[in-house]
């Protein structure tokens, strides 16, 4: 091992569109030897490697790429969580900096937020540091044309879950509600917008800003529809 150990960044490269990543992040991409991906299962692409393929020369740099699997079970995840975090350290400790990309910003709703911080955990000595970046909310409410917010208007951004009470409550408490995640649920999203006379606040955007993006302004369209996991909705009262 060196003396000193290499650095930690969690790196957001924004929602999809490649000129949305950072000055900094674009920086950090050239500087670090290891470049660490998010994948969700092995032989999948990650979807934001893709996002910063413009700037990384791979045959230049040392591509890691992190299997989280989509499961629930925590023996599995602890397990896949636990080789992860060997798999960076295993470069940090010979004091190569790793760059961790992410889709969006690494504080939000971000597989770098549990990953971090079980390495802060186990490997208290790594410099962690990270880099914000575009989230898919604020890309959302840009390609829609919709404030998040004005004034004293209150916004909520939730991962959209099969409870309908919790659902129901928060689209009445607040002025403008992103729902992430909304594939999963989107009937009885849709259902609970119906009850709530709201459809018509409704929209809905999926792979926002990159070259597979789709809007849908009339959201009752979607009714047994299938979409992709980078979908929310963006309901605004």
């Amino acid at each position: 091992m060196t003396s000193k150990s290499g650095t930690l960044y969690g790196v957001g490269v924004g929602p999809g569109d490649p000129e949305l990543i950072t000055v900094k992040a674009y920086r950090l991409l050239q500087m670090c030897p290891v470049i660490a991906y998010p994948n969700k299962r092995m032989g999948e692409k990650s979807y934001a490697l893709e996002i910063v393929e413009l700037y990384v020369d791979q045959a230049e740099k040392t591509m890691l790429g992190l299997v989280f699997p989509m499961t629930k079970d925590e023996a599995v995840l602890q397990e896949h969580w636990n080789n992860t975090v060997e798999s960076v350290w295993s470069h940090l400790r010979e004091g190569r900096d790793v760059v961790f990309v992410t889709e969006g910003d690494p504080m939000l709703y971000s597989t770098f937020i549990p990953m971090s911080r079980l390495m802060r955990l186990q490997h208290p000595e790594i410099e962690v540091l990270s880099v914000p970046g575009v989230s898919s909310v604020n890309a959302a409410a840009s390609r829609l044309g919709a404030p998040l917010a004005d004034g004293d208007e209150v916004v909520a951004i939730v991962p959209a879950t099969d409870d309908r009470s919790a659902m129901r409550a928060v689209l009445l408490a607040h002025d403008c509600v992103v729902f992430l995640k909304v594939a999963k649920v989107l009937d009885d999203i849709l259902s609970i917008l119906q009850e709530l006379d709201l459809t018509d606040k409704a929209m809905v955007c999926t792979n926002v800003t990159s070259s597979r993006e789709r809007v849908w302004r009339h959201v009752l369209e979607l009714q047994g529809a299938s979409l992709n996991y980078l979908t929310l909705m963006v309901v605004r009262k």
